[in-house]
């Protein structure tokens, strides 16, 4: 199973934070990103794209987001 980083419930920008943090430990590999807003969605996105890591799925599970990301 895949490492997951939950952020429901959180505001900005700490789900920002969250996933930075996270993936500067990891450096590569994949990892699950959930996600319960719009904005925290887009903003996580944009976060970890700067970062070189790409996004390889986005699944609506009920209300939430599971972002699926990964690099090289």
């Amino acid at each position: 199973m895949k490492k997951e980083i939950d952020v429901r419930g959180l505001s900005c920008p700490q789900p920002i934070l969250m996933v930075l943090n996270e993936i500067k430990t990891i450096k590569k590999g994949e990892f699950v990103i959930l996600s319960d807003t719009d904005t925290s969605k887009e903003n996580v996105i944009r976060a970890i794209e700067s970062q070189g890591w790409r996004v390889s799925e986005i699944k609506l599970e009920g209300q939430d987001y599971r972002i699926s990301i990964n690099k090289g």
